[in-house]
């Protein structure tokens, strides 16, 4: 399961969010979409981590945390429909 998180600064790269999520536990990848447009990030990521015990402690810990300016809302990503 991956994690969802929201409201990110428009600067954050994926050196960045694998770095704060690390803090956590083991990240197995961060996926960072960005506009097909613009090419720009679109201010969320997908962070995958090695164990549910390490996503729940992210989670617990970063949702509602000010980073880069920016409250965060981090959560369990729902599939897509």
């Amino acid at each position: 399961m991956s994690i969802y998180v929201g409201n990110l600064s428009f600067d954050a790269t994926q050196d960045d969010i694998n770095q704060a999520f690390g803090e956590y536990g083991s990240v197995k990848s961060v996926k960072l979409p960005t506009d097909r447009e613009t090419g720009r990030v679109r201010g969320f990521a997908f962070v995958e981590m090695s164990s549910d015990p390490e996503e729940q402690a992210a989670i617990e810990a970063l949702d509602g945390a000010e980073w880069m300016g920016r409250t965060l809302k981090v959560n369990k990503a729902r599939p897509r429909t």
